[in-house]
């Protein structure tokens, strides 16, 4: 399966949502391996870019092998906006995503995030100046609404109007941020009210949610954010049961551990000490869940900075193989 935004062919079925001090480099990577289709990078500041303080941002850190590539940027001024675009072309991605979905309070109070789904009107202003501004194709990731009243639908529209490539639709509301079930007909009405690529977002925890959401809704990928943390196995077992329609196991504790050290060795040559392990905690645990032993061990390892102790915390887990569960 392919599907093309912009000139950008996306060969497979998913893509790795975009998880501010998730999505880093080291993950992305992980993720690629076990084939997810394309990747997009925690946000960047359009006004950071724009003003010089952001230009070497590790948010811009990716390179050839990481192709396709999108560079997710936040904000809400068209002529700060298209500065911003400006600067991430000169990186060469392939995709420049407006992150239209974040609740987070310090970033919707600067009208950006969520923020935008309330004036689809200036919205378009943001899109137009990006879409001017560079050649790269211009995407989104927005919610089902700011609230409960959902406008996902015109904002998609008004986004394709104003020449935006693809959209993302995560169907919950930025009130309900995380909580709740992902209201799926929402996609639906998305992928019915436009014609570019639509990217469904939201509760797919296996390959069998997958298959149901694209059967559902027609969106035509699957985007996966938080239940690809600790667990890059996804997008291989997503990829090959929708390819053949067979089952793919779930990861063993070697498995896991082996991934776990791999993921630690890359933060740290990227991020170095201990900034490149702390900031893995959230991972750390996640990889360790299913582990029946790691409960005697997770204290320790949520709290130690010294890499190289680390791995062997790690690595005591695989003394004997316990079978492995996806998370």
């Amino acid at each position: 399966m392919s599907t093309t935004i912009g000139d950008v062919p996306i060969d497979g079925y998913t893509i790795l949502a975009p998880l501010a001090g998730v999505t880093d480099r080291s993950f992305r990577i992980l993720c690629r391996d076990q084939g997810a289709s394309a990747a997009v990078t925690e946000m960047v500041s359009a006004q950071g870019l724009a003003s010089g303080s952001e230009r070497s941002s590790e948010y811009l850190d990716f390179d050839g092998t990481e192709h396709p590539i999108s560079v997710q940027v936040f904000g809400s001024e068209p002529d700060v906006m298209a500065e911003g675009a400006r600067v991430i072309a000169e990186r060469e991605p392939d995709l420049i995503d407006i992150n239209c979905g974040c609740p987070v309070k310090k970033i919707v109070n600067r009208n950006a995030g969520a923020a935008l789904m309330k004036d689809p009107v200036h919205l378009s202003k943001v899109i137009r100046s990006m879409v001017e501004a560079v050649s790269i194709p211009i995407t989104l990731k927005i919610r089902s609404g700011w609230d409960k009243e959902e406008n996902a639908s015109v904002v998609a529209r008004a986004a394709e109007d104003a020449g935006a490539s693809a959209i993302a639709v995560h169907a919950r509301s930025r009130s309900e941020r995380f909580t709740g079930q992902a209201d799926w007909d929402v996609i639906t009405r998305v992928r019915q009210a436009v014609s570019i690529p639509v990217i469904g977002n939201g509760d797919v925890r296996d390959a069998e949610a997958a298959r149901k959401m694209l059967e559902e809704t027609g969106c035509d990928l699957v985007m996966i954010g938080r239940w690809a943390i600790g667990n890059p196995w996804i997008f291989s077992q997503i990829e090959r049961y929708l390819d053949s329609g067979t089952p793919v196991s779930s990861p063993s504790v070697s498995d896991r551990v082996e991934t776990a050290i791999r993921h630690l060795r890359l933060s740290v040559a990227a991020k170095g000490c201990p900034k490149g392990v702390y900031e893995l905690r959230r991972s750390l645990a996640a990889y360790t869940k299913p582990i029946p032993s790691a409960k005697g061990i997770r204290r320790e390892l949520m709290t130690e900075e010294d890499p190289d102790r680390v791995e062997v915390l790690l690595r005591s887990l695989d003394t004997e193989d316990q079978g492995g569960e996806g998370t």
